[in-house]
């Protein structure tokens, strides 16, 4: 390792080429085509695997035609906390660590963010070997703007919770993406209706890259509608941002009383709405506090 000059920030060199090193390894989403060299590379070469499952690790060397006398462990969300010392010592030996999941980049919903913690903590050489993303994919696919947007990932399973998660994104202006399990879509799919009404524009995609791949595309009452009979495969939603709309500092106070009907501080719900609205903060707290003298 070497400090760049006058920065005291630690960076990597070519002289870290023969020491150990923790890789990140993009695997296809799909289709194992997808596959590109520096992948088989880091599987062929690598001291140690730790695969998100081992026996899907094991079918995808099948299917590239690879082998490896890699040490393989399995790293997945329940054990990943206490793997990561044992892949630190393998880093600290000189070895090469590369980390995969059953699909796509590993830290983007799969295991792997814990170890590159520890392993920018402790000054340790990180490469990534980029693959396919089932984000990109689907975002590319969806036919809404891609200039600007947000990866939301799984919401929480629990109604209420998804619920509000999806309330406090209603006027998030950038294009979101979603993963969602396919037996949870139809809860999804309901919970975004009311959160985002019946006609925000988005596209379901599933089975991305694979032989039975599909995009729908569509208002979200138009979809709900779609997949009311069951959908199967791995599912991608992609929902269209808010539109800007115009409103007045009037219709604004009515949104902060209705929060601090809710229980909110007059302060915490002007920062909301504001920041949700576009409307002026200093205006709107003026008026939602001569609102508030007004009904007293």
């Amino acid at each position: 390792m070497a400090k760049a000059a006058g920065s005291g920030i630690l960076t990597c060199v070519e002289s870290d080429i023969g020491s150990g090193r923790l890789v990140l390894a993009g695997t296809p989403i799909g289709n194992s085509e997808d596959a590109s060299p520096a992948l088989r590379a880091a599987l062929t070469d690598a001291d140690v695997i730790a695969a998100e499952d081992t026996r899907r690790l094991h079918s995808l060397l099948g299917r590239l035609g690879l082998t490896t006398s890699a040490k393989v462990i399995s790293y997945f969300d329940g054990n990943e906390a206490s793997r990561v010392d044992e892949l630190l010592r393998a880093i600290a030996d000189g070895r090469t660590v590369v980390v995969v999941s059953d699909a796509g980049m590993p830290t983007v919903s799969d295991p792997g963010y814990r170890v590159v913690v520890a392993a920018v903590a402790a000054g340790y050489p990180i490469r990534v070997v980029p693959g396919p993303s089932a984000v990109l994919v689907a975002l590319a696919l969806s036919g809404l703007p891609t200039d600007r947007f947000c990866f939301e990932g799984f919401l929480p399973r629990k109604g209420e919770q998804r619920r509000r998660r999806l309330a406090e994104l209603a006027a998030e202006p950038r294009t979101m993406v979603f993963f969602e399990a396919p037996h949870r879509l139809g809860e999804f799919l309901a919970d975004a209706r009311n959160a985002f009404g019946d006609d925000r524009p988005a596209s379901i995609s599933r089975e991305l890259t694979k032989t039975y791949e599909e995009t729908k595309r569509g208002g979200l009452a138009e979809l709900a509608a779609w997949a009311a009979d069951g959908v199967r495969g791995e599912i991608t939603v992609v929902i269209a941002g808010a539109v800007a709309t115009e409103l007045s500092v009037a219709d604004a106070v009515e949104l902060v009383t209705e929060r601090i009907a809710a229980g909110e501080p007059l302060s915490a719900a002007v920062a909301a709405v504001a920041g949700d609205t576009g409307v002026v903060r200093k205006a709107l707290y003026a008026a939602a506090l001569a609102a508030r003298k007004e009904a007293k």
